[in-house]
């Protein structure tokens, strides 16, 4: 095998156990441990739990956007909750930047948090009550916990605008420019094709791809990678010019559940985004994609990813703070 290939031909039972071994060596190496607060607040976990299914049950879209939120988190400065920070004088955080201003349910995070600190100031950290409220909206739907969150992390203390562009992945990526950015995470291309996944919730807005549709190369012309009977569709949900404030389902056929039927969209040349139709033209990742279509433990694959992900660049020990309000650094 050259340098930099994939073998894709392990079974993917195999690489299921190496990869919760590799997750559970980083997150016991980096101080995270299942049940962090099982003496310090034991009631945390279960407040995160209801207050979350309380939320999607009247609120059934709100998985996609704390799955988002959890993303947009851990790729800008690791798993520290930079971006739930406000901004605070004149230094713009996280939220001021494009990618970020469609991000939403803050308030959810905050409700939590003010639950949690009744019980047990001062002990919780922000990080932590995202990457549990991330899990357990998606794990509404299945009465059960989808994956495993350790915990431990600790909230940063910075949140700048001028972060964002250089390390959250995009939705005009080319597979080398998602799959580079994606190393530099610390994940692989088993990651990229896994947390990708997520595109099976929630919505996408017409800024994000409307030039797939009408200007893919400067020359007014349409991706030819699109199906064209989709991209008819597209073009009437979202006229050029795009208005920003117009959404389409990623999923269009299964829009609210969390399931492996993103990947025959992308199969079917309707990905929704360059980022997602991206995993095709690659010939590892493609393979990937097509073994995810038919495989029957897509959550428990994608699970194991977010654990990854979850551990990225976390804070632990002394680092940072147990922040009082999500929104604000402590005094």
């Amino acid at each position: 095998m050259k340098a930099g290939e994939h073998d894709i031909s392990i079974p993917f039972l195999y690489v299921t156990a190496l990869w919760i071994g590799i997750a559970s060596g980083l997150c016991n190496a980096r101080g995270l441990k299942v049940n962090f607060y099982h003496n310090s607040c034991p009631q945390a976990e279960k407040i995160v739990k209801d207050i979350t299914e309380s939320r999607v049950r009247s609120n059934p879209v709100l998985p996609a956007k704390l799955i988002r939120m959890h993303y947009h988190d851990c790729f800008v400065r690791g798993c520290d909750a930079s971006i739930l920070l406000d901004t605070v004088n004149d230094t713009k955080s996280e939220k001021e930047t494009v990618p970020n201003q469609t991000l939403s349910g803050y308030e959810v995070i905050d409700d939590i948090k003010a639950k949690i600190e009744q019980v047990c100031p001062g002990v919780v950290s922000c990080a932590d009550i995202l990457a549990l409220a991330a899990r357990d909206s998606v794990s509404f739907a299945f009465n059960r916990p989808l994956w495993e969150v350790p915990t431990g992390r600790r909230d940063g203390r910075i949140s700048l605008a001028s972060e964002v562009l250089d390390n959250l992945p995009s939705p005009f990526s080319t597979f080398d420019s998602l799959l580079q950015m994606f190393s530099n995470k610390g994940l692989d291309l088993k990651d990229l094709v896994l947390l990708s996944g997520a595109h099976t919730l929630g919505v996408g807005h017409c800024s994000a791809f409307s030039r797939r549709l009408y200007n893919f190369t400067g020359n007014g012309d349409q991706d030819p990678s699109l199906d064209p009977a989709y991209a008819e569709f597209l073009k009437k949900q979202c006229p050029n010019p795009a208005n920003p404030a117009t959404t389409v389902e990623m999923d269009p056929q299964s829009p609210l559940s969390f399931d492996k039927h993103y990947y025959q969209t992308v199969l079917e040349n309707k990905g929704l985004f360059q980022s997602d139709a991206a995993l095709l033209t690659n010939r590892d990742s493609a393979k990937i994609v097509r073994r995810l279509q038919i495989s029957h433990s897509f959550i428990a694959y994608f699970g194991n990813s977010m654990k990854k992900m979850g551990a990225m660049g976390i804070l632990t020990g002394d680092a940072g703070e147990i922040r009082k309000q999500c929104r604000f650094i402590n005094p």
